[in-house]
């Protein structure tokens, strides 16, 4: 059973780190600060550079917290929140299946790092070296909380975003 909650969490947190990294650092295919900032705006999220900043430290630190089995609940929290978002901006309205750019890679995504906040991250864990025993419901449940929450907040910032834009006429062909 710790091999293989170790292997998840191995795969799983460095999969989530690699996506953080292309964000950060543009490497393994990815943009970086400047293209995924200009990407993320095109969702509305405003400034980009800061929300590519913000997603990509949080898959990046989330991730290899997660892979390393450290405080496990809030790495969950910190990926969770990024897929949670994803799922509302990037994914949405294409449908479900990740072959069409749906939200069900994410949600994938969420389902698992969630479920494995309830569980812990096992004997092969750092949250196991230092002593810590953050599994269980409460973990569980207040890791949901705070990447809803913190998923909530991104989005609501968002939604104000567009209203400032359409409210000063800052939109696209405005003058």
């Amino acid at each position: 059973m710790d091999v293989g909650l170790f292997l998840l969490h191995a795969v799983v947190g460095s999969f989530v780190a690699a996506h953080g990294s292309q964000k950060l650092f543009g490497i393994l295919g990815g943009y970086g600060l400047e293209g995924t900032g200009r990407y993320l705006e095109g969702f509305g999220l405003r400034p980009g550079k800061l929300f590519a900043f913000a997603a990509g430290s949080a898959e990046l630190v989330g991730g290899l917290a997660f892979a390393a089995g450290f405080f496990t609940p809030g790495a969950a929290a910190l990926i969770a929140a990024t897929m949670l978002v994803a799922a509302r901006t990037d994914h949405a309205g294409k449908g479900f299946w990740i072959y069409n750019g749906g939200n069900e890679y994410v949600l994938t995504n969420t389902a698992a790092v969630i479920a494995l906040a309830f569980n812990g991250a096992g004997e092969w864990s750092a949250d196991k070296a230092i002593g810590w025993d953050v599994a269980g419901v409460a973990w569980g449940l207040g890791a949901l909380g705070a990447a809803g929450f913190g998923a909530a907040s991104v989005l609501a910032l968002r939604a104000r975003g567009r209203r400032s834009v359409v409210r000063t006429g800052w939109a696209a062909g405005a003058s």
